[in-house]
Parts: C-alpha cells; structure tokens; sequence
C-alpha cells in the first residue's frame, strides 16, 4: 500500500493491481490524499480507515485478474459499508455488460481500459464534487429534519398532508375547537400536538387521553377530576384531564367512545367553561382548548342515537380529514428513512439504510395500519437485521406487493394516475433531487421536466 498523507486533500482510494499503472496513477492526482491498493481485503481495510468519498476501482483482481468477480465483491462490499462513496469502475472485460451491472449496483460511473489519465480525472474531480454536494444536502436535510417537515416534527411530501397541516396552522390561534377525522394510525395525536405548538397556548399543558383506553366508570374521573372520599379508594382530591390542560390543550382521542351521560357533562364545559369534580359542589373555571380526534362516523352515531348532535357541533367547529399513508405517495419511504435512523441509533448501529429490494416493497405496500403499521415493522426490521442493509426479508413484505385500484375512467386516465403515482415515490425517494429522481425513473432531465410541467408536479 501507498499513499500519500495530508487532512487539508480529499480522500481518493485506487483499487489497482496492476504496478505499473499504480505508479502512473500515484502521481496524476496531486489534489488528492492518494491510497492504492491492489486486494479487496486491502480494499476493505482502507475503506473503513479512510473513509474516501471516492473509489476507482479496477474489476479485475487478484484471484481473478481475467474475470470480474472480485472487483464486483468489492462493489457490493463498498455499497453494503458505505453507500454514499462514489464508486468508479474499470474493466476490460465484457465492457458493456459490466458496465451494466456495476451501475446496478450502485457504481457512479464506468470507464474502459487501457486507461486515459485525463479523462479519468475528469470523472474522478465530478464524482467529488457531487459527493460533496450530497453530503451538504444531508447535513442540511439534518438541521431541517428528515425529508420535508411541517408543524414542527412531521414529516412529508405529499401535498395531501402540507394541505392538512396549513389548515391546523391557521386556526391553531384561533379559539376554535378542531376535530380531527381519519383512520387508526395516521398521526392524530402528532397532528393535535402540533396545533398546540403552533397555537399562543403552547406555554401550557399538552394533555392527552384515549376515551376507548379507559373503561366507562373511569372516563368520568379521569377527564373532571374527584373530590377527596368521593368514592372508595378517592383517598385525596384529584384534578382531571381537563383541569390539568388549564392554559393548554387537552386532547381527546376516540371522543366516540365517550358514553352518553358523560357526553352531556363535556357539552356542559364547553358551553360554560367551568366543570365540577366528582364529589366537588363548587364551579371551577378552566380555560382549555379541546382537540378531538376518531376513527368513527359520528354522523352515523348521531342518526343512531349514540351521539349527541349539539355534542358534535361544538366539537367540530373546524373538521380536519387526515389522508391515509396509501394516500399520501411517497411519504412512505421519508418516514422509513426517519424511523429507521431513531431505531438504529437505539438498537442496532450498524443498518445504515435500505436495500433497493426494500424500498420497493415499502413504495408498493398499501399500509392498512398507517403510519402505526410502517412503524413497527421498520423497527423489527432493524432489529432482525443482519446486515447493514434492512432488506425486504427483514420487513416481511417480499411477498406484499397489494393491487392497485383499477377503477379509472379509460387507458389515458389510468396511464396519468400511475405516472404520478410513481413520479411522486421517486421524488420522495430522492428527496426532491431532480437529477436522481430522473435516474430512478430512467428518463432524462429535460423528459422529468416535462412530466413535471404535465401533471403540475414539483420537486
């Protein structure tokens, strides 16, 4: 091994076993901290040491200086320890077809032999400076939160969901009550927390409870609180949830499953802004704001007689549709991504992302659990893993590819629904970079531009 040492030059690791082209190479890259090796254990070892943004790397090595198979080990082995490096390869060997494969995966560029010293430069300064620029956008992405995030901490790209949180955004200085409607798992509760972030109460209390988690005889004393001897086993007085919200915001999960008695007791606050604790004889004011959320139609309750009509009115001053993960394209593979930095940084260090495999999987599942759902299988997946790489083994979805609606009005309609579809997960995917997203698609930038334009996309 040879190199030359210097912190204040980029990294440049030269995969070579051939000595006189060592030699030859040493000295074109006077920019560059050089090290050259000619083994893959050699490889590996330098890799892991110094950590280049970029490799050149010659296909052809020891045991097989004919063939291909050690410098693809190599590849895949780079890949799998650090995805981000930027991996150029040569090789006179079936050039076409390794040129393929290689940027399968995962390879930046490709180049033939016998070598042209100045053209490989060339690649090699440009793989730099889009390593460069990548790695900027990451820090970046860091500081801001992963992909795209509103109200504070969520994160997506879908304009479904920026819709929902501008919407919580105007009216959380309002002293409006919000009801937030959508399916098990979609964030309510990160959503009602946001609103009091954004809200002028954000200095009080967030309090929240799940009506369905709390049997009937229970629900009334966890929401108004008890007097001291109110009941057996009331050996001190105790303030409830709403009491405790006082200056904030109290939270209401699955307001649906609050019974009718107690309904008329909530109706009762809301209109007069004070309630009294079991046992208490006395009005106590409190100024809390209500957030409400379920899963359930209320209006169908109302018909039913299950819940009150004057009830919902006043809690659904402003009503909030919450899209389903399925709905919301692309926001997926951000919230992967998110959870499986968290998880991985608990529990398991060293998974650094997703196989392609992966990815997949995530983009074409439809999520019947939501966001809920994503999230514990990518924290499983991250604690099965074996690799660096979760795989979609790890996630159990190999085999979960669902069917697409196919209710669309005729080919041209279908055609458009699905390139939006798959416009949307590449961007997300890519996080909003145009060139990588028109990689992903295999389709030029110019092309991209126009889908974009088309479809009224943006990146």
């Amino acid at each position: 091994m040879a190199s030359t040492k210097s912190d204040a030059l980029p990294r440049l690791l030269i995969v070579e076993d051939d000595e006189g082209l060592q030699a030859q190479l040493k000295w074109a890259y006077e920019d560059f901290d050089v090290t050259i090796v000619g083994t893959r254990d050699a490889a590996i070892a330098a890799l892991r040491a110094e950590e280049p943004p970029v490799v050149t790397l010659d296909l052809g090595l020891p045991p097989d200086p004919d063939g291909t198979s050690e410098g693809f080990a190599v590849l895949d082995e780079i890949m799998a320890l650090k995805p981000d490096t930027k991996v150029i390869v040569a090789s006179g060997h079936g050039a076409r077809e390794s040129a393929l494969s290689a940027i399968e995966r995962g390879a930046y560029d490709f180049y033939h032999k016998p070598v042209d010293i100045e053209q490989l430069g060339l690649i090699v300064r440009r793989a730099l400076g889009l390593h460069r620029i990548e790695a900027e956008n990451r820090k970046l992405a860091e500081r801001a939160g992963e992909g795209n995030r509103v109200l504070g901490s969520l994160i997506t790209s879908a304009p479904e969901m920026v819709k929902v949180a501008r919407t919580i955004e105007r009216v959380a200085n309002t002293k409006v009550s919000v009801m937030l409607l959508g399916a098990s798992g979609t964030g309510k509760e990160l959503l009602a927390r946001g609103l009091h972030d954004a809200s002028d109460r954000r200095g009080g209390n967030f309090v929240a409870i799940n009506c369905a988690a709390i049997p009937e005889n229970l629900l009334e004393s966890e929401l108004f609180g008890h007097e001291k001897g109110a009941f057996t086993g009331a050996v001190k007085t105790t303030e409830g949830k709403i009491e405790m919200a006082d200056g904030g915001t109290l939270f209401l999960d699955e307001v649906g499953d609050i019974p009718l008695p107690l309904q008329v007791k909530l109706l009762r606050f809301l209109q007069e802004r004070t309630i009294e604790r079991i046992g208490g004889r006395s009005a106590i004011a409190v100024d809390t704001r209500i957030v409400c959320a379920t899963h359930q139609d209320l209006e169908a309750m109302i018909a039913d007689g299950r819940f009150r009509e004057d009830l919902f009115y006043r809690l659904a001053e402003v009503v909030v549709k919450i899209p389903s993960l399925a709905e919301r394209p692309g926001d997926a593979g951000l919230l992967a991504k998110a959870f499986l930095k968290r998880f991985a940084s608990e529990m398991n260090p060293s998974v650094i992302g997703f196989a392609p495999d992966a990815l997949a999987a995530i983009d074409g599942w439809g999520w019947p659990g939501n966001v809920r759902e994503l999230e514990n299988r990518v924290k499983r997946a991250v604690i099965m893993a074996d690799g660096k790489l979760v795989g979609a083994g790890d996630l159990d979805l190999q085999d979960g590819v669902e069917a697409e609606d196919a209710n669309v009005l005729n080919l041209k309609s279908a055609r458009e629904q699905a390139d939006r579809k798959v416009i949307r997960h590449a961007l997300a995917r890519s996080e909003g970079n145009i060139s990588s997203t028109a990689k992903i698609l295999g389709i030029s930038r110019p092309t991209l531009y126009d889908l974009l334009k088309q479809y009224d996309l943006s990146a």
